[in-house]
């Protein structure tokens, strides 16, 4: 059996990992700023601005180099080994454009002219460059230092063994050696915890999860666990400091009056100054649909939002006429034949959601916020999981933490906890940072795995519910 001590060590090489990601962070940036310095001095340095001649170009280089921190961090884009190299690229190649673009306005106010754009493109392709070598170099070193752990999963029934399946894509990360119902009982648990790395809590009862875990945290035993409804509840409320002892308010109301008006706000001007290049590239969609096929432009849908209210969610057509006959509903999956030619390019790239700008515009919908559900799903979900309908405590929304964090195939329970992460959890800081992450996923293939993925995930997991039942329980 392992010593605790082993434990203590862990925590210690975690300590440097953690060390050496924010000095991979520190030195990227940089490098950045160092190639920012380099175009600025060749080619508006003389032309544009005079030269400082004592500590400008460093002051200048620090303010370049805190805006780079900050989007590269509020987009995630430090992630290595942690993402895979393609999506550290996406959002680290997405964070560049945006750090320049800002570099480009900071510029030109500075020179209270409109100054030449190219150079700047020249520093996105050079800043491309290094963000490629540190990727690579970086999640290279991370997977040189991060030994998958082995670890053990505590479930509390066989249908939560989903999340084994999920984990075990990511064998580079994480490794469930075993798997042990807690019916196995406090005592026989803490006994097999010992011989593990870490130790996953898996949709286990509320007073035996609190004993395990009180458990693991007096002996510095790394432990994941499911957080329950009223975890996430708990993690929106506010300290109330009265007296000598600690309260917390759970006020369970969604959002203020004043955050509610400023995301109205927002979501107007947002969509309004969107709408401007939107408009042309809406246009040739509808011609183009109207053109294949000659029937309507808009899909209409029912979905709810904000209260329960039910509304007519706006998308351009990508299937034939009628394709949902008599009210029958089939999923659309893979090579479907009721999606047009033209509405395969609109679902590959995301177009056919453009005019729910529209619904934003109307205020149906907001810019961040719950996946807007069909009305019949909402009904099956609530009457399973009557919890289903806090969802509806804000509107719902074009992005948020379900539509980025989750797949289409997302079960309604683990999108119901996504979404109330962020309605328990809402800042205009948290908006924006979820606007640039939804940048991120139109490019990551993972978040579209839609419904031909069920059957295939239902098969493992009946496999898997097998083995636990067999002789040879828990033995991976």
């Amino acid at each position: 059996m392992k010593d605790f001590t082993s434990f203590q060590q862990q925590r210690k090489l975690d300590d440097v990992k953690h060390t050496i990601r924010q000095l991979e962070a520190l030195i990227e940036v940089i490098a950045f700023s160092l190639v920012y310095y380099f175009i600025y001095r060749t080619f508006y340095v003389g032309s544009v601005f005079l030269p400082y001649l004592t500590y400008g170009k460093y002051v200048l280089m620090l303010v370049y180099g805190i805006i780079s921190l900050i989007l590269f961090g509020y987009c995630g884009s430090f992630q290595f080994g942690h993402l895979k190299p393609f999506d550290v690229m996406v959002s680290q190649s997405i964070s560049i454009v945006l750090v320049n673009i800002i570099t480009y306005f900071q510029l030109c106010l500075m020179a209270n002219d409109m100054i030449q754009v190219y150079p700047l493109l020249i520093l996105c392709i050079l800043e491309g460059i290094v963000a490629l070598i540190c990727t690579l170099l970086f999640s290279a070193l991370y997977h040189r230092l991060y030994i998958p752990k082995n670890m053990l999963m505590i479930f509390g029934n066989k249908d939560s063994v989903t999340l084994k399946l999920k984990m075990d894509t990511r064998a580079d990360k994480y490794h469930i050696k075993k798997m042990l119902s807690v019916e196995a009982g406090y005592e026989n648990i803490c006994r097999e915890i010992s011989q593990y790395d870490a130790v996953v809590l898996n949709d286990i009862p509320a007073q035996i999860r609190n004993d395990i875990l009180k458990f693991c945290y007096q002996n510095g035993v790394r432990t994941y666990l499911t957080p329950k409804l009223t975890d996430i509840m708990v993690q929106g409320s506010s300290d109330m400091n009265l007296f000598d002892t600690p309260l917390l308010l759970v006020r369970g109301r969604g959002l203020r009056p004043v955050q509610a008006f400023v995301k109205r706000t927002l979501d107007v001007l947002l969509c309004s100054v969107a709408m401007i290049p939107a408009a042309p590239v809406m246009l040739i969609t509808a011609l183009a649909i109207k053109i294949e096929d000659g029937g309507s432009v808009f899909f209409r849908q029912k979905r709810v939002t904000k209260d329960g209210r039910e509304f007519d969610i706006l998308k351009f057509r990508s299937m034939i006429e009628n394709a949902e006959k008599h009210g029958e509903v089939i999923p659309a999956r893979g090579g479907d034949p009721r999606i047009t030619r033209v509405g395969r390019i609109l679902r590959a790239s995301r177009l056919d959601e453009l005019p729910q700008l529209l619904n934003i515009i109307k205020g149906d919908m907001s810019i961040v916020g719950p996946r807007p559900e069909r009305v019949e799903h909402v009904k099956r979900y609530t009457a399973e999981i009557p919890e289903f309908a806090f969802r509806t405590k804000v509107k719902s929304g074009l992005t948020g933490y379900a539509q980025i964090y989750g797949k289409y195939n997302t079960s309604p329970y683990d999108k119901l906890r996504l979404d109330l992460m962020y309605i328990e959890n809402y800042s205009l800081l948290l908006d924006i940072k979820l606007v640039l992450m939804t940048l991120q996923i139109l490019f990551r293939r993972e978040s579209t795995e839609g419904f031909e993925k069920v059957d295939e995930l239902r098969k493992q997991k009946d496999k898997i519910i097998t083995e636990l039942d067999s002789p040879a329980d828990n033995s991976k």
